[in-house]
């Protein structure tokens, strides 16, 4: 993939992102509080959308990628103002995990990889669904629906993937709390999205392997 589409990939994010945070409204509400929304988000669809493209230039699968990242960027917003990760745009990342890794093994004749697509939203439904049903668990079960949504594309991508993206989301949302307490932003009892580390975790499984 040349550096132009990248790039134009790239811009393509950031109107994602710009477009995710609606007008008017800064992400306040949540724990991290105070950022420039609009702005922010922007870069952030910037690097997701180019991220993607770079690392995955003649994936097949890549526009699926890039519509869970559009649905992502707005889910992660949603989740940090309200604590909510609503069906529609969790359906919408299965519906983009689910048809694209489809559509990409009918091209590559590779079914194989589609079983392992299924295995991953299963292993990924299963794993969280216990982790919410624990004592004390802060996991939602819109976690556990977005956990399993993205399963899907990162099996497609292989088990390496799938093993990354199970695990880095727990990496982050533990880094990201530690750092929020020591700022003194939250309280061990304050609720934290755990939303936004499921997305970024995904996202760093399918650049990294």
């Amino acid at each position: 993939m040349s550096a132009l589409l990248v790039t134009g990939i790239a811009l393509l994010g950031a109107a994602v992102g710009w477009a995710a945070v609606p007008v008017g409204r800064s992400v306040v509400t949540g724990p991290a509080g105070g950022a420039p929304c609009r702005y922010t988000f922007a870069l952030v669809g910037v690097v997701v959308f180019g991220g993607l493209a770079a690392a995955r230039p003649a994936d097949p699968a890549l526009p699926a990628l890039l519509l869970v990242a559009a649905a992502g960027l707005v889910l992660v917003v949603t989740d940090v103002t309200a604590l909510r990760l609503p069906d529609p745009l969790v359906g919408l990342v299965a519906l983009g995990g689910g048809l694209g890794p489809a559509a990409a093994t009918a091209a590559t004749g590779e079914p194989r990889r589609l079983a392992v697509a299924a295995a991953g939203a299963a292993l990924s439904f299963t794993g969280y669904a216990l982790l919410a049903l624990l004592p004390r668990a802060r996991l939602g079960f819109g976690d556990v629906k977005l956990a399993a949504a993205l399963g899907l594309p990162l099996g497609w991508l292989g088990w390496p993937a799938l093993r990354l993206g199970l695990l880095l989301p727990h990496v982050l949302a533990g880094v990201a709390v530690l750092v929020l307490l020591a700022a003194g932003r939250v309280r061990r009892d304050t609720p934290v999205p755990f939303g936004p580390a499921l997305l970024g975790g995904a996202w760093l499984a399918a650049v990294l392997t």
